[in-house]
């Protein structure tokens, strides 16, 4: 049994996806972990299939015949691990840490062991994120508050810069990521989480109603609703390209961000 398994989602990312394969696997060889890497790829036309057979013959490669977005491209692994099945299957996954990463991530250092202490050293704690920066390192915003209508009004009229950076915005402040201490959030950016197997089998996997966006908030809410503690572990930092994917596609990918946030609202609020 694995004690981490690591699931990577790509789309058209090849040499992003062969830059983040390299860098887990070197973080994983700073720790003694026991970890499983997925890929999930979802019908790329770049050859990314082909590049993880070819270079990463350790990987278990999801070859997926169409794009199933973010939600349904994890739970396809997901599933294959073992979640979503017989109560006896996932009671047997109560102790593996599963991480979800984006292809167009790299992890600095030690993050992964960093990420994995943290989360079995807390009993409480059932999901974590990390610090994430700017491919030049400078800062990123890594972790944010559930959003709120104020959130919406500030997208649509964003009225002082100042504002969208603030906690009227859901975003944390900086000097708590500069303290390097952990810190209790709301929800990480979907690009990097780690969650407890227990947590999995408790609350079960993505809504697959999200095709893109939103799914981690989703994901978050539940989570926290079982009773489950969330942090940011800033010491575990991981450069994050930002929407390499999703850039591809920038007015279908807008439409999916909003009809993604209609649908998170109309389920959680009132």
């Amino acid at each position: 049994m694995s004690d981490l398994a690591i699931i990577v989602v790509s789309y058209n990312t090849r040499e992003l996806t062969r830059e983040c394969l390299d860098s887990v696997y070197a973080s994983l060889g700073r720790s003694d972990l026991n970890a499983v890497v997925y890929v999930v790829d979802n019908a790329s036309s770049d050859g990314s299939a082909d590049m993880v057979r070819a270079n990463f013959p350790q990987v278990r490669l999801i070859a997926s015949g169409e794009n199933l977005g973010f939600a349904r491209g994890n739970n396809l692994a997901l599933r294959d691990m073992g979640f979503g099945g017989s109560e006896q299957n996932v009671a047997s996954l109560s102790n593996l840490q599963v991480s979800l990463l984006n292809p167009d991530t790299v992890v600095l250092g030690e993050a992964i062991g960093t990420l994995y202490r943290f989360l079995r050293a807390h009993l409480r704690i059932g999901m974590v994120g990390a610090a994430l920066v700017h491919s030049d390192g400078g800062f990123q915003h890594s972790a944010f508050r559930f959003p709120s209508l104020a959130q919406v009004f500030l997208d649509f009229f964003p009225i002082n810069h100042r504002l969208l950076d603030s906690r009227l915005n859901g975003r944390y402040p900086r000097r708590l990521y500069e303290a390097g201490d952990p810190f209790s959030i709301d929800h990480p950016l979907g690009a990097v989480m780690m969650v407890r197997g227990e947590v999995i089998g408790q609350v079960g996997l993505m809504d697959e109603g999200f095709f893109m966006y939103c799914e981690e908030i989703d994901w978050c809410m539940r989570i926290k609703g079982c009773g489950w503690q969330i942090n940011c572990v800033p010491r575990a930092r991981i450069v994050h390209h930002v929407a390499q994917s999703t850039r591809q596609f920038r007015d279908r990918m807008f439409v999916e961000l909003w009809r993604s946030r209609f649908r998170l609202f109309d389920k959680h609020y009132g």
